[in-house]
């Protein structure tokens, strides 16, 4: 009969390298995961995505996947304990973050008086336009939170949510500002150019809720959510290929259904964020404001290295990825 060798864990404070527990007789297949279950016992208020363990004070956290024998420890290991501080959940996270957009568009559009001191209706259609594409985005995005995407139980920080409140909520009220003005003019090439735009964004707007359905299906990876650091998307894009890989065999990469928005899966591997880039191109054209521009460059940019490193994780971790995708715009990005 087999022998079991056991670990023995000492966690301590990564700052102040106070020991916070010693763990004894820890069995050798244990997860991360579970060591800091074991760690919530003698400390209920360190719930488990509360805690950060790592190997050295100032390397990376593990991943609750990794597991004690496989890791670069002997018999005996200290593992250093650092607090995340409060979490909160990503439904409630992306609740927050749309909410406020769609309810602070409103105080503008109605033209309050303690914001503007002409509260008549403007008479442009632009305006009108302009809020209901504005009020349709946001309205979708809800209802994906509450009904499409599929969330893990991973958790963001409490300070990095109200950070990125601040983020959406306060470009949501800068462009509406403008948008709304009894001074604002309207597009240089009038109804051609509101139109256009129109058309434009419920294309891409169907396109994106179409990318997230598809999406849906494939397990963990209902949505590509707003990591705020590179260790957070790193997990994300590691457990995201590993449902993939331990899913049903048949379960692979996403592909194209017969759905025409998906077809875009030919050729970049995350459409959904080609189609929201495109939601605010078209946006852009429709008001022409800057504010709106500048907003849509913003996230452009941070759509890009998401939709990078989830094209690097794909390609690593399927061998018959396809070589013609990109990450988000086609053939060249």
């Amino acid at each position: 009969m087999r022998r079991t060798t056991f670990f023995a864990l000492e966690i301590v404070d990564a700052k102040t390298r106070e020991q916070l527990c010693f763990l004894d007789k820890v069995e050798p297949y244990s997860s991360v995961g579970d060591i800091k279950n074991l760690l919530h016992r003698a400390y209920p208020h360190w719930y488990p995505s509360r805690q950060a363990l790592k190997l050295d004070p100032s390397g990376k956290p593990l991943k609750n996947e990794d597991i004690l024998q496989n890791m670069p420890v002997g018999t005996f290991a200290t593992l250093y304990f650092r607090d995340l501080g409060p979490q909160i959940g990503w439904t409630t996270v992306f609740l927050a973050e749309n909410v406020g957009p769609l309810l602070l568009y409103f105080l503008f559009y109605l033209r309050l008086p303690f914001i503007y001191a002409d509260c008549e209706a403007s008479p442009h259609a632009v305006i009108t336009r302009a809020c209901v594409s504005h009020t349709s985005h946001y309205v979708k995005r809800l209802v994906e939170t509450l009904f499409v995407h599929r969330f893990s139980h991973g958790t963001m920080p409490l300070r990095t949510i109200i950070r990125n409140c601040t983020y959406y909520w306060g470009f949501s009220a800068w462009l509406a500002y403008y948008i709304n003005h009894p001074l604002y003019t309207p597009p240089s090439y009038g109804e051609l150019q509101v139109n256009s735009a129109s058309v434009m964004f419920a294309i891409c707007e169907l396109g994106n809720f179409s990318i997230h359905l598809t999406l849906r299906k494939h397990r963990g990876d209902g949505e590509l959510v707003e990591f705020t650091t590179e260790i957070q998307f790193q997990r994300f894009a590691f457990n995201s290929c590993h449902h993939f890989l331990t899913g049903s065999r048949h379960r692979k990469f996403p592909l194209p259904t017969k759905n025409p928005f998906t077809w875009l899966f030919v050729l970049v591997s995350c459409p959904n964020y080609t189609y929201e880039v495109g939601t605010w191109v078209s946006f852009s054209i429709m008001t022409q404001c800057l504010p709106v521009a500048l907003f849509t460059l913003l996230g452009f940019i941070q759509m890009s290295v998401w939709a990078k490193g989830k094209h690097r994780a794909y390609s690593r971790q399927f061998k018959d990825y396809p070589s013609l995708r990109t990450a988000m715009i086609p053939l060249l990005l």
